[in-house]
């Protein structure tokens, strides 16, 4: 199931991020720089402010009860911004990253966005072939944004009559 983030999801979407974001950054980067307490506490404050924000959207996929996903995006200088998406790793292929990406799409085509911008850490190669297998292909006017390449999806327009999926 996917819906929109609460206050009360807060513990486990830490939890959750913090967890993905080693299996892409380990052997990257310091720890402390993506599992330290001061990052953790960054991303708590983070996390929480997007959940409350009017200009962003937090989605959280659940199967059975616990939190196994999470996807954020906002607009800002006339893009929409996937600016997270993260999936348990003990759920990888189960299609819960699948299904938030299916989600933010479908909100992005209702909402009318035409197109949409996200960033990747460059040494996360399996991030990338998801991307690239849902349409995303890099930015020809900034591909790159420090140790991130930059990504770009052309929103495909709703299909009339098309039952919502995600």
């Amino acid at each position: 199931m996917i819906r929109t983030a609460t206050q009360d999801d807060l513990d486990a979407i830490i939890t959750l991020h913090t967890e993905a974001r080693a299996t892409y950054y380990s052997g990257h980067l310091p720890e402390e720089e993506y599992a330290g307490p001061a990052e953790v506490s960054r991303s708590r404050n983070g996390w929480s402010g997007a959940v409350d924000r009017e200009d962003a959207t937090v989605l959280v996929a659940e199967k059975g009860g616990a939190l196994v996903g999470i996807a954020a995006h906002s607009a800002r200088d006339d893009w929409t911004y996937l600016t997270q998406l993260h999936v348990s790793p003990a759920h990888w292929r189960e299609g819960v990253g699948s299904a938030l990406h299916r989600a933010c799409v479908a909100d992005w085509q209702r909402r009318g966005v035409t197109r949409a911008r996200l960033e990747v850490f460059e040494p996360n190669k399996r991030a990338q072939a998801f991307y690239a297998a849902r349409g995303w292909v890099a930015d020809p006017e900034t591909p790159r944004h420090g140790d991130h390449l930059v990504l770009r999806l052309a929103v495909p327009e709703a299909v009339q009559g098309a039952p919502a999926r995600g």
